[in-house]
């Protein structure tokens, strides 16, 4: 079977061909750092990561390329605030933080949290204030071309014009006489009011770092531009695959085919956008009170459960976070990691095995990793059968295919944490994890005091708790 893939522009699903035999070129977008990673973004990094891993699985060389906005209206304004006589800081945003160490401290949480994950470290990780002359280039070819022009009210902005490019709403399907105004800059400065910033004049009171010199005065790129530029620095004018969340479909996306598209690109042959995490079916959200990090879900369960969670939806479909969603992972995992147990126990290496056929249908199918994981616990539940009657050799060769299965979903490969040394170590981490799981629960259902509780109980017993953006941390005070 012929790898498959859903393309959001035409809507359909499409053969897989790459531009070049056995070499496939993905860009998908990553995070811009302006806080920590929710659990949207590593969603997102697992979705692409399971691709990548079934490509490569699959005989390709992949190119990969994932960027990091880290600069950005919101940064600028979080970093501002820092500033302020009557600002809060605490332990996410110190005070008197410059924008660029602001963004610098983030990006290397995506880069825990993504690690924690097993998500993999992309072929090239570019930040936008490293390609600020690409961009310039861009620009300069789309004010030459007639598809953007200067604001004429002194601001120093440049706008893409969207109503010089007919093919404008293609990717999202959408009327422009139907679209939301673009937010960029002062309206007067437009000609239409959804025409969005390329190029972003320096305002007073931004600090003189945040702004380059330009053909149209100090300013810094917007953020469309930003990936538009860095996919084609590193990946050519026309490349394979472009990805991202469903949000950024419109305007990221759109606005990204358009102004390479205007600019002469081919840009990307296949749109993928994995699908956003809800809680009970609802959206996630500060204000609803229901919101879920990557932190707490490392607190409640061990890195590989949370890994097999976040990646066992459909990537196209809404992965639904519930309480007990972690716990059944876990439940999943341990009965996988049972067998493999008592089929293989001093390990898989040495013996290597092809997926089953039925896997690699699934995963050929659009990516269908739900198929897949079917098949990987039947594989199980045939292993335990053959070690039930008898059968060692059927059940290691099952045993076999199922480390391979749980290697390319990249399982396999998640860090175990660490567990301080001593005697009754196993017994002190089951006792202290479990805790550290009710903790978690407990915060998660926004009952502090029973959370706090739960960490002064630890304190008192000599152990020492930290919540990082791997999850929580816990050591044990030495005496003395």
């Amino acid at each position: 079977m012929t790898l498959r893939l859903y393309d959001t522009r035409t809507a359909q699903v499409h053969d897989f061909q790459p531009l070049e035999p056995g070499k496939v070129s993905l860009y998908y977008c990553g995070a811009t750092v302006q806080g920590n990673p929710h659990v949207g973004h590593v969603r997102s990094a697992v979705a692409f990561d399971i691709l990548i891993r079934w490509l490569e699985a699959s005989g390709y060389e992949v190119l990969s390329v994932r960027n990091v906005t880290d600069i950005d209206d919101k940064i600028l304004e979080k970093s501002a605030a820092s500033y302020a006589p009557d600002f809060q800081a605490d332990s996410d945003y110190p005070a008197h933080e410059p924008w660029f160490a602001l963004a610098y401290r983030f990006e290397q949480a995506f880069h825990n949290a993504y690690d924690a994950l097993g998500v993999r470290r992309p072929s090239h990780e570019p930040r936008a204030t490293g390609h600020i002359t690409e961009m310039h280039t861009l620009i300069q070819r789309l004010v030459e071309s007639g598809h953007a022009y200067p604001s004429t009210d002194g601001s120093g902005d440049v706008y893409f014009d969207v109503r010089s490019w007919a093919a404008y709403g293609e990717l999202t399907r959408q009327n422009l006489d139907e679209m939301q105004d673009a937010p960029d800059a002062d309206p007067r400065g437009k000609r239409d009011p959804r025409d969005f910033a390329l190029w972003k004049g320096h305002k007073p009171g931004e600090p003189e770092t945040a702004a380059w010199e330009s053909p149209w005065g100090r300013g810094r790129p917007g953020w469309h531009l930003e990936c538009s530029a860095m996919a084609t620095k590193y990946l050519g004018e026309t490349f394979d695959i472009h990805g991202g969340g469903l949000d950024l479909r419109f305007p990221h996306h759109e606005n990204e085919l358009a102004q390479s598209a205007a600019a002469g690109h081919g840009f990307a042959r296949f749109w993928l956008h994995n699908g956003m995490v809800t809680f009970d079916g609802e959206k996630m959200s500060k204000s609803l009170g229901n919101t879920v990090s990557p932190e707490e879900m490392l607190a409640a369960a061990r890195p590989k459960a949370v890994r097999y969670f976040l990646g066992q939806a459909h990537y196209r479909s809404q992965l639904v976070y519930k309480p007990g969603s972690l716990q059944e992972a876990e439940a999943a995992l341990e009965r996988i990691e049972h067998f493999l147990d008592r089929a293989l126990p001093h390990g898989a290496e040495g013996r290597r095995a092809r997926v089953p056929s039925a896997f690699r249908d699934a995963m050929d199918d659009d990516l269908n990793v739900p198929a897949a994981l079917a098949v990987l616990h039947e594989t199980v539940r045939s292993g335990n059968t053959a070690l039930d009657r008898g059968d060692a050799s059927a059940a290691q060769g099952l045993a076999s295919e199922t480390a391979a299965m749980l290697q390319i979903l990249g399982i396999s490969e998640v860090p175990e944490p660490q567990v301080a040394g001593g005697p009754g170590e196993t017994a002190l981490a089951q006792l202290v994890e479990s805790m550290l799981s009710s903790r978690a629960e407990a915060k998660a259902a926004k009952d502090f005091a029973q959370a706090d509780a739960i960490r002064d109980q630890l304190a008192s017993a000599g152990v020492h708790i930290e919540d990082t953006p791997q999850g929580t941390q816990w050591s044990v005070k030495s005496g003395g």
